[in-house]
């Protein structure tokens, strides 16, 4: 007898599902029951216990900090976006108003060092671009197979790769530079195989992993349109 009315109180003994759907079919419930709620307590980790009313009070307060911090955030984002859109209008400008390919080429170094950097260089892969002899442009050059063990070590099946380079790594991207601390590295086209834009700095810890790469991005796919103007593509 006594097992049975075991079974007959477990049975009838609320878990935490049954009382969640009880509320949801009863909305009404703790208006009806309003004195009631009143005089609830729940466990507080600090305070002990706290009314129920509280403790949806500070939920709310919580809720409400939090969905403040997000809106600080995307205006945060929104203006950051609109700081690199005008720089890369700006800098669009400036490029596209070179009249020879040097001087757009020249035009992107000087942009680089206003920047604080030590220097922007373009290498193109000669196999996707018509720039060899008699071409004024062969220095640009770049043999995918020599920058190939680079990309797998560096960018695996990345597009940018942000930090240091080798010795050896240097002298394919960079062979005439000095004193490079660290670089990004960013595979040029839609495709990432027409060739690399190098940004060099003599710090370091100017380029490291983990960083932003939306301005790299954006002119990895800008400067093919514009290198088109004095270089055919094959």
């Amino acid at each position: 007898m006594k097992n049975a009315e075991e079974q007959q109180e477990a049975v009838l003994e609320l878990d935490d599902r049954m009382v969640a759907e009880y509320l949801l079919r009863h909305p009404d419930f703790f208006i009806r029951n309003a004195q009631h709620v009143e005089q609830m307590q729940v466990p507080h980790p600090v305070r002990g216990t706290v009314s129920l009313v509280e403790w949806h009070m500070a939920r709310s307060r919580n809720h409400i900090n939090f969905l403040e911090e997000n809106m600080t955030l995307l205006m945060e984002q929104a203006s950051a976006n609109e700081g690199l859109f005008y720089r890369l209008l700006k800098l669009q400008g400036r490029l596209a108003s070179a009249t020879s390919l040097q001087e757009m080429l020249n035009r992107l170094h000087r942009w680089a060092r206003e920047t604080g950097l030590a220097g922007a260089n373009v290498r193109l892969f000669a196999d996707r671009w018509r720039i060899g002899a008699p071409s004024d442009f062969t220095h640009l050059a770049l043999n995918r197979q020599a920058f190939e063990s680079l990309r797998i070590q560096r960018l695996g099946d990345r597009q940018h790769y942000l930090g240091p380079l080798n010795g050896p790594e240097l002298l394919v991207v960079l062979p005439q530079a000095k004193a490079i601390g660290s670089v990004a590295v960013s595979l040029m086209g839609s495709d990432a195989d027409l060739g690399v834009l190098v940004f060099s700095s003599r710090d370091p810890q100017h380029y490291q992993e983990g960083q932003g790469t939306q301005l790299l991005h954006e002119l990895a796919l800008m400067l093919p349109d514009l290198l088109e103007r004095w270089v055919e593509r094959v």
